[in-house]
Protein backbone atom coordinates (compact mmCIF):
# COMPACT_ATOMS: atom_id res chain seq x y z
CA UNK A 1 0.00 0.00 0.00
CA UNK A 2 1.70 3.29 -1.11
CA UNK A 3 0.94 6.37 0.63
CA UNK A 4 0.58 9.19 -2.00
CA UNK A 5 1.17 12.63 -1.00
CA UNK A 6 -2.13 14.24 -1.76
CA UNK A 7 -4.15 11.77 0.01
CA UNK A 8 -2.28 12.33 3.36
CA UNK A 9 -2.35 15.97 2.84
CA UNK A 10 -5.94 15.53 2.22
CA UNK A 11 -6.61 13.16 5.59
CA UNK A 12 -4.34 15.87 7.29
CA UNK A 13 -6.49 18.81 6.32
CA UNK A 14 -9.54 16.90 7.38
CA UNK A 15 -8.34 15.91 10.65
CA UNK A 16 -7.67 19.44 11.70
CA UNK A 17 -10.77 20.54 10.59
CA UNK A 18 -12.40 17.79 12.15
CA UNK A 19 -10.76 18.40 15.48
CA UNK A 20 -11.50 21.81 16.78
CA UNK A 21 -9.21 21.57 19.74
CA UNK A 22 -6.05 20.51 18.13
CA UNK A 23 -6.77 22.93 15.35
CA UNK A 24 -6.86 25.65 18.25
CA UNK A 25 -4.33 24.93 20.23
CA UNK A 26 -1.76 24.90 17.17
CA UNK A 27 -2.74 28.06 16.48
CA UNK A 28 -2.69 29.46 19.58
CA UNK A 29 0.86 27.63 20.25
CA UNK A 30 1.95 29.29 16.85
CA UNK A 31 0.94 32.69 17.83
CA UNK A 32 2.36 32.59 20.94
CA UNK A 33 5.98 31.17 19.34
CA UNK A 34 5.82 27.76 22.05
CA UNK A 35 7.47 25.54 19.66
CA UNK A 36 7.63 22.67 22.37
CA UNK A 37 3.70 22.95 22.45
CA UNK A 38 3.21 23.75 18.69
CA UNK A 39 5.34 20.32 17.92
CA UNK A 40 3.27 18.43 20.63
CA UNK A 41 -0.28 19.65 19.02
CA UNK A 42 1.60 18.94 15.74
CA UNK A 43 2.23 15.34 16.49
CA UNK A 44 -1.19 14.39 17.49
CA UNK A 45 -2.06 15.75 14.71
CA UNK A 46 0.27 14.03 11.77
CA UNK A 47 -0.13 10.91 14.03
CA UNK A 48 -4.45 10.85 13.48
CA UNK A 49 -3.96 11.51 9.72
CA UNK A 50 -1.71 8.83 9.00
CA UNK A 51 -4.32 6.48 11.52
CA UNK A 52 -7.14 7.49 9.44
CA UNK A 53 -5.50 5.76 5.91
CA UNK A 54 -4.87 2.61 8.70
CA UNK A 55 -1.54 2.94 9.22
CA UNK A 56 -0.01 2.01 12.46
CA UNK A 57 1.83 4.94 14.01
CA UNK A 58 4.65 5.15 16.23
CA UNK A 59 5.40 8.81 17.84
CA UNK A 60 6.02 10.60 21.04
CA UNK A 61 2.84 9.49 23.34
CA UNK A 62 1.74 6.43 20.74
CA UNK A 63 3.57 3.65 21.00
CA UNK A 64 3.42 1.57 18.03
CA UNK A 65 2.26 -2.20 18.78
CA UNK A 66 2.82 -3.87 15.83
CA UNK A 67 6.37 -4.72 15.63
CA UNK A 68 7.96 -6.93 17.79
CA UNK A 69 9.83 -4.56 19.97
CA UNK A 70 7.09 -1.68 21.22
CA UNK A 71 7.97 1.88 20.92
CA UNK A 72 6.95 5.61 20.82
CA UNK A 73 10.27 6.23 18.44
CA UNK A 74 12.22 4.11 15.72
CA UNK A 75 14.82 5.06 13.91
CA UNK A 76 15.42 8.69 15.83
CA UNK A 77 12.24 9.98 13.79
CA UNK A 78 9.43 11.85 15.19
CA UNK A 79 6.93 9.74 13.37
CA UNK A 80 7.19 6.30 11.47
CA UNK A 81 3.95 4.83 10.17
CA UNK A 82 4.05 1.73 8.60
CA UNK A 83 1.00 -0.79 7.44
CA UNK A 84 -1.66 -1.77 10.04
CA UNK A 85 -2.40 -5.45 8.40
CA UNK A 86 1.04 -6.70 8.68
CA UNK A 87 2.82 -8.23 11.52
CA UNK A 88 6.21 -8.63 12.52
CA UNK A 89 9.51 -6.24 10.90
CA UNK A 90 8.45 -3.91 8.19
CA UNK A 91 9.95 -1.15 6.60
CA UNK A 92 7.99 2.13 7.27
CA UNK A 93 5.64 3.52 4.73
CA UNK A 94 5.73 7.11 5.98
CA UNK A 95 7.99 9.07 8.21
CA UNK A 96 8.04 12.44 9.44
CA UNK A 97 9.97 15.31 11.04
CA UNK A 98 8.37 18.14 13.10
CA UNK A 99 11.26 20.22 13.35
CA UNK A 100 10.35 23.28 15.88
CA UNK A 101 14.18 24.86 16.28
CA UNK A 102 14.83 27.75 14.48
CA UNK A 103 18.32 26.66 12.81
CA UNK A 104 18.42 26.36 8.81
CA UNK A 105 21.13 23.24 9.52
CA UNK A 106 18.76 21.40 11.96
CA UNK A 107 16.02 21.56 9.75
CA UNK A 108 18.46 20.14 6.94
CA UNK A 109 19.48 17.70 8.88
CA UNK A 110 15.77 16.86 9.48
CA UNK A 111 15.43 16.36 5.38
CA UNK A 112 18.20 14.78 5.36
CA UNK A 113 17.46 12.23 8.40
CA UNK A 114 14.00 11.53 6.15
CA UNK A 115 15.41 11.23 2.70
CA UNK A 116 17.79 8.69 4.39
CA UNK A 117 14.51 6.12 4.79
CA UNK A 118 13.76 3.90 2.46
CA UNK A 119 9.75 4.54 2.55
CA UNK A 120 6.66 5.69 0.14
CA UNK A 121 6.13 9.26 1.78
CA UNK A 122 9.06 11.44 3.78
CA UNK A 123 7.72 14.44 5.47
CA UNK A 124 10.11 17.49 7.30
CA UNK A 125 7.68 19.90 9.23
CA UNK A 126 8.60 23.46 10.30
CA UNK A 127 8.34 26.85 11.69
CA UNK A 128 9.63 30.43 10.61
CA UNK A 129 8.19 33.34 12.00
CA UNK A 130 8.18 35.85 8.81
CA UNK A 131 6.60 34.10 5.80
CA UNK A 132 9.16 35.36 3.54
CA UNK A 133 11.83 33.34 5.14
CA UNK A 134 10.32 29.68 3.72
CA UNK A 135 11.46 30.54 0.14
CA UNK A 136 15.15 31.14 1.38
CA UNK A 137 14.36 27.76 3.30
CA UNK A 138 13.38 25.85 0.35
CA UNK A 139 16.47 27.55 -1.81
CA UNK A 140 18.89 26.38 1.23
CA UNK A 141 17.53 22.56 1.49
CA UNK A 142 17.58 22.58 -2.39
CA UNK A 143 21.25 23.70 -2.72
CA UNK A 144 22.50 21.84 0.28
CA UNK A 145 21.19 18.57 0.79
CA UNK A 146 18.56 17.55 -2.31
CA UNK A 147 21.96 19.79 -5.24
CA UNK A 148 24.61 17.02 -2.93
CA UNK A 149 22.49 14.14 -4.55
CA UNK A 150 23.46 13.10 -7.96
CA UNK A 151 20.12 12.38 -10.16
CA UNK A 152 20.39 8.41 -10.03
CA UNK A 153 20.16 8.36 -6.41
CA UNK A 154 16.99 11.41 -6.88
CA UNK A 155 15.51 8.81 -8.99
CA UNK A 156 15.77 5.92 -6.64
CA UNK A 157 14.19 7.81 -4.10
CA UNK A 158 10.70 6.74 -4.76
CA UNK A 159 7.38 8.14 -3.34
CA UNK A 160 7.01 11.96 -2.64
CA UNK A 161 9.20 14.37 0.11
CA UNK A 162 7.28 17.04 1.44
CA UNK A 163 8.44 19.99 3.13
CA UNK A 164 5.45 22.11 5.15
CA UNK A 165 6.40 25.75 6.52
CA UNK A 166 4.14 26.63 9.39
CA UNK A 167 4.19 30.56 9.48
CA UNK A 168 3.03 33.03 12.38
CA UNK A 169 2.29 35.53 10.18
CA UNK A 170 -0.14 33.80 8.54
CA UNK A 171 -2.11 32.88 11.32
CA UNK A 172 -5.14 34.63 10.63
CA UNK A 173 -5.47 31.82 7.87
CA UNK A 174 -5.52 28.96 9.58
CA UNK A 175 -5.09 26.40 8.61
CA UNK A 176 -5.33 26.37 5.19
CA UNK A 177 -2.63 29.42 4.11
CA UNK A 178 -0.87 28.71 7.71
CA UNK A 179 1.18 25.79 6.32
CA UNK A 180 3.32 26.14 2.89
CA UNK A 181 3.87 23.16 1.03
CA UNK A 182 6.62 22.03 -1.16
CA UNK A 183 7.14 18.69 -3.09
CA UNK A 184 10.35 17.58 -4.35
CA UNK A 185 10.99 17.47 -7.87
CA UNK A 186 12.92 14.46 -8.06
CA UNK A 187 13.87 14.85 -11.80
CA UNK A 188 15.04 18.33 -11.40
CA UNK A 189 16.21 18.73 -7.89
CA UNK A 190 14.20 20.93 -6.35
CA UNK A 191 11.17 21.61 -4.26
CA UNK A 192 8.05 23.03 -6.11
CA UNK A 193 5.27 24.51 -4.47
CA UNK A 194 2.92 21.50 -3.82
CA UNK A 195 -1.15 22.30 -4.12
CA UNK A 196 -2.62 19.31 -2.75
CA UNK A 197 -6.08 20.15 -3.48
CA UNK A 198 -5.69 19.59 -7.57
Amino acid sequence: MAVGSRDWTRSLYETLDGDYTTAAELREASIAGDLARWTQALTSLVTRSLRELGLEVAARGHRCTGLPIKREEYLALDVTAFRGVERGWRFPVAVCELENSGSDAVVAYALWKVLCIRDTLRVVFCYRSPRSDARRLIRLLTDGIVGAMALPDRERLGGDTLVFIGSRSESHTFPYGFFQAWRLNRNLGRFETFGWQE
